[in-house]
Parts: C-alpha cells; structure tokens; sequence
C-alpha cells in the first residue's frame, strides 16, 4: 500500500505510515518495546530457511533472542505494539480504524480494517523499518547448522 497519514490518539501528532501484507510478503514482524520500528523477516533469507519461525504474523518470543537491538537501543518483542514517533506512546490499532479505513483504497469495495496489530498487516510509520535484522547469535546458528 502507498503512504498515508495517520494521527496520534494522545499528543494529535500526525506521521506516514504503511501496511504491509505479510501473507503477499511472506513475511513476519515485530515491533521496538521503545520506538516506532518495525522489523519485518522476510521466509525466503538465508538465516530464515535455517531459522524455525512463522510467517504471516507477528514474531514469537523464541525469536526475539535472535534478533540485533532496535537501532533506537531499544528490542523487538513479540509483545510489542506499534509506537507513536512523537510521544513514544503505543497507538491503539481500534482507533487507527478511522485514518486506515479512510485512506485504504479497498475500503469503497468493502475491505476493513482487522483492528489488531497481531494479524496479517503489519505498520512501518514514517519509514522507521529494518529487514531480516537477524542477530550474531541466529548467522552463528545457521552456520553451525550448515557444518
């Protein structure tokens, strides 16, 4: 999907934002415990053929040893919701429902919103996003599993 405008519920700040199909990306994610990242961990990298995990959805708590720290210092976390970059403060995904459903070009043919952060759309806001950001310890993992 294209960029579009979303609002904070609690300081009225406005950022980009994207949802991603991870069911067409066979893809999993996450979000920072701290900031607005989102990793997303494509099932087609290397380390992720050698990694067990489940695509199309959120991260499991088995995976979050195996991933780098945010770049904001912060850990992706299987518990972890999107964040609002301005006030750091978690984005309810019931009332981003308005500015989703508003913007989403499949809304006039009858597409809605999942109003979770746990199916199969994720959000990457304001393009704060890393891909397949796989930890030493998942590269030593697959290493040692390809000796």
């Amino acid at each position: 999907m294209d960029n579009f405008t979303g609002c904070c519920e609690h300081c009225n700040d406005t950022f980009h934002y994207r949802l991603i199909h991870n069911g067409f990306g066979d893809s999993a994610f996450g979000y920072c415990d701290k900031c607005s990242y989102t990793v997303l961990l494509s099932g087609w990298s290397p380390v992720a053929r050698r990694v067990s995990f489940q695509i199309q959805q959120r991260i499991t708590p088995d995976l979050e040893p195996l991933l780098k720290p945010c770049p904001c210092g912060g850990a992706f976390r299987a518990s972890a919701d999107p964040r609002c970059p301005s006030c750091a403060r978690i984005i309810s995904a019931t009332k981003a429902t308005t500015y989703i459903e508003r913007n989403a070009p499949g809304t006039a043919k009858g597409w809605r919103w999942q109003q979770s952060w746990s199916g199969i759309y994720s959000i990457v806001i304001n393009e704060k996003i890393v891909q397949d950001w796989w930890g030493d310890e998942a590269i030593d993992h697959v290493a040692t599993n390809l000796s």
